[in-house]
């Protein structure tokens, strides 16, 4: 065999389709049919090593068995008395991503991550704290599906982009991953959620793609200034061209927009919030998913009560706004976004090797 069909590929195997992975077998001088083995044994069997997949001759995987498939190590596992699980998984440089697995009688979903930590700096984000180091590549991300479907035992049925880090300044990442996920995973685009604070442009690039993912927009402001103290990008993208950009991806895709807002006690949730946030609202298909906040250390931001939160509830549905509220899940075990790993670093657990 030539020297040239024992180096590693640039990339991870993991994110490659069947054509392209029954190209890369026969650039191996392998039969065709082995890309359709290959295939199986990333997605449905999980292989890990290509040195696992037994199917192939003891040669050749001594031969391609330091080819990278791209999975991850579980190195950090909290579980909540829901059964909600929160990691952290090591990727092959050091770093520490955090990923969800979110449990119910008829469902398994994974909050993913988009990059290593964010660079938006929300203000009341445990992730924002932490700051930005890179974005994840797409096989990053499709692992921390196919790690959460393993650990459980049970197939991953709903996706949602709401981990570390912005979808949207890693949109070619992400898109390919959600076309693996889609595709080579086996998740309906209709059962995957793409989350963002909105950046300039990338909505309506996002809306050409003709997906049908949801698109979720977190708001977390009823005005232009509260949303800035909040949302520092908000003072260069403003409130107004944000809502405006979503009216106009609806509108392209005839696919309705859900907008997250959360609520901090004595800030942003008084029935006046509401009432101008569903000013706001009218007139295109929206859904407002409330999401009562979950404390961090680094602010001090309160959670509302249940009759604040209804207050305002009512006052959506008063204003003819559809509306619920989303509870995190997995709170007592730091498992809420960004809980668990700024927990960990605090009580100074290596991150990075």
């Amino acid at each position: 065999m030539s020297q040239s069909l024992i180096t590693p590929p640039q990339t991870p195997l993991l994110g490659l389709s069947l054509a392209e992975l029954t190209e890369w077998v026969q650039q191996q001088e392998q039969p065709a049919y082995r890309g359709k083995q290959l295939h199986q044994w990333i997605y449905q069997k999980g292989a890990k090593s290509l040195s696992e997949i037994t199917v192939f001759s003891k040669k050749w995987r001594e031969t391609i068995g330091e080819f990278p498939i791209g999975r991850s190590v579980i190195h950090y596992r909290s579980v909540a008395t829901d059964a909600t699980v929160k990691y952290l998984l090591k990727l092959v440089d050091g770093n520490i991503i955090e990923t969800v697995g979110i449990p119910s009688q008829k469902r398994l979903t994974v909050c993913v991550s988009s990059q290593v930590g964010c660079p938006m700096a929300c203000d009341f984000c445990a992730t924002g704290k932490g700051g930005f180091t890179r974005n994840l590549e797409a096989y990053e991300i499709i692992d921390q599906v196919l790690t959460v479907q393993e650990d459980f035992g049970r197939r991953v049925s709903h996706i949602v982009f709401m981990g570390m880090g912005e979808p949207l300044l890693n949109t070619k990442n992400v898109l390919a991953a959600v076309r693996s996920i889609n595709q080579d995973v086996g998740i309906g685009q209709r059962c995957i959620t793409i989350s963002t604070v909105g950046i300039p442009d990338r909505i309506r690039q996002l809306a050409k793609h003709k997906l049908q993912v949801t698109l979720a927009v977190s708001l977390h402001g009823s005005n232009q200034r509260l949303r800035e103290h909040l949302v520092p990008s908000a003072r260069t993208y403003p409130l107004a061209d944000l809502i405006a950009d979503c009216r106009e991806y609806v509108n392209l895709t005839k696919r309705r927009i859900s907008f997250e807002y959360i609520l901090l006690a004595g800030f942003n949730d008084l029935p006046d919030h509401a009432k101008e946030l569903s000013k706001k609202l009218r007139g295109f298909q929206c859904h407002v998913n409330l999401i009562p906040y979950n404390p961090i250390s680094e602010v001090d931001y309160q959670r509302p009560t249940g009759e604040q939160i209804k207050a305002f509830v009512n006052a959506l549905e008063q204003g003819n706004i559809a509306v619920s509220v989303r509870y995190s899940r997995g709170l007592e075990a730091d498992a809420a976004c960004g809980q668990l790993r700024a927990s960990q670093v605090t009580d100074g657990l290596a991150l990075k090797n």
